[in-house]
């Protein structure tokens, strides 16, 4: 079995009691980076109590040579696919690939992440040309976060957004009762 197989064993049953799932292992040189991820994201309290429990299980079973550093963290919103599970769970979300560099093609691609198997994943570029690229073929790839654009304060589009009762990200449009009352 693999280091990186049985550190996976070790560090999952861990999570379950947390409300944690492992999102990926990687073991690089002196550093093992754990990610793990919840369905509302982790917080630091979670991150800080796996940190301890998977610390303590690794020092009990010792599965890794040599010393190392422990990295225990969340994939973040721009988190990295690197697995068939990883592009599957990313589906309908923009993307950023780059590519091997035998692709004969542009190396750099981003757009819509359509569809995923465990061979390859199915790209729609902002033009809306699809893209069908091995897994194999992929050198790095990450989640990208889109900001929305905040609408300009006093708006129709602010001053619907207000009336809907949505939050507001301009303290502008904060009603302020004492210039109301002296409006009337």
């Amino acid at each position: 079995m693999a280091v990186i197989d049985r550190v996976r064993d070790i560090i999952a049953p861990l999570l379950a009691p947390l409300e944690l799932e492992l999102y990926d292992v990687e073991h690089n040189g002196g550093q093992l980076r754990v990610t793990v991820d919840s369905v509302d994201g982790a917080t630091l309290d979670q991150i800080a109590e796996a940190t301890r429990a998977i610390s303590r299980a690794l020092d009990d079973t010792d599965p890794l040579p040599g010393s190392y550093t422990l990295e225990v963290s969340s994939p973040g919103v721009e988190r990295k696919l690197r697995t068939p599970e990883h592009f599957a769970g990313a589906i309908g979300e923009q993307v950023k690939l780059k590519l091997a560099p035998y692709i004969e093609t542009a190396r750099r691609l981003e757009g819509t992440l359509q569809s995923a198997d465990d061979l390859a994943v199915v790209v729609c570029d902002g033009e809306g040309a699809e893209h069908t690229v091995a897994l194999a073929d992929i050198t790095r790839a990450n989640a990208v976060f889109v900001w929305e654009k905040a609408p300009q304060p006093g708006s129709p589009e602010a001053r619907a957004r207000a009336r809907s009762g949505a939050p507001s990200d301009n303290k502008s449009e904060t009603p302020n009762p004492e210039r109301r009352a002296v409006a009337r």
